[in-house]
């Protein structure tokens, strides 16, 4: 999670559905298929479980993880084996390797650094010959949790504190991916699916996007705002996502990457 956001990231918020938020990372590693990397850096790993699942699937790798949350690196240290898994605070948009690598693999932080279509390259030059970039983005940005987002953060009533942190289109389509990497000289695999998610509780959607979206919302406003925007918020939310019998679908569209280098 990049710096670029100005954040304060929940850890707790985060996992309330850490299960669906892992499903995809989940789908991006099996898409690794078998071969085992020795040298690997996670960018973004947020509070470390994820990460720590991939010191299990390829136990002879070393795992350099950073994030510029100080919050998720002090949740992901639980989760270091020394010599092989460690964490740290960085801001992936700087970061840049000892020696080459043989995966770099980055989960759902992309969307958070607007100018990463630059970034990728030298991302891919880090890597060894032969070596993978994956990673994968949330594409939803046209979804009415994000398009309610983006109309009350632009509204009179909040422009003045909220417009700069409203982006339309911050990720590419898998197109996109394809052909800034292939240009690069990268055989790509790029795909996308949608979730259809059925979430539980009170107020779901908001809930879900307590942990994403609405940080650096958040984070900007003073309690007492906070929670007016969160009010107004919940309301418009209700009527987008309506609750039935067995819970609240929420479509949930992410945006895969596999780059392997020559």
């Amino acid at each position: 999670m990049s710096r670029q956001t100005a954040a304060v990231w929940d850890p707790a918020q985060y996992g309330v559905f850490g299960d669906e938020r892992a499903r995809p990372f989940t789908e991006l590693a099996a898409r690794l298929g078998g071969a085992a990397p020795a040298r690997v850096a996670d960018l973004g790993c947020g509070s470390g479980e994820l990460t720590a699942t991939l010191a299990a699937r390829w136990p002879d790798a070393v795992i350099d993880a950073f994030d510029s949350s100080p919050e998720m690196i002090a949740a992901a240290r639980a989760h270091e084996i020394p010599g092989r898994l460690a964490f740290r605070v960085a801001d992936v948009a700087a970061w840049e390797p000892e020696r080459p690598l043989d995966l770099v693999i980055s989960n759902a932080v992309l969307h958070w650094i607007p100018e990463h279509p630059e970034l990728l390259p030298r991302w891919v030059g880090a890597l060894a010959p032969g070596g993978r970039l994956a990673f994968q983005v949330p594409g939803n940005f046209g979804a009415p949790s994000h398009v309610l987002l983006r109309e009350m953060g632009r509204s009179e009533r909040w422009r003045g504190r909220l417009a700069h942190l409203q982006h339309d289109a911050p990720v590419l389509d898998p197109a996109g991916y394809v052909d800034l990497l292939a240009r690069l000289g990268c055989a790509v695999d790029a795909w996308e699916t949608t979730y259809a998610q059925i979430l539980h509780g009170e107020d779901p959607v908001l809930e879900w996007v307590k942990g994403s979206a609405l940080r650096p919302v958040l984070t900007a406003l003073p309690p007492a705002e906070a929670e007016e925007f969160l009010a107004e918020y919940a309301e418009r939310l209700r009527r987008a996502y309506p609750a039935a019998p067995y819970g609240t679908v929420f479509p949930f569209r992410r945006i895969f990457v596999i780059a392997t280098t020559p």
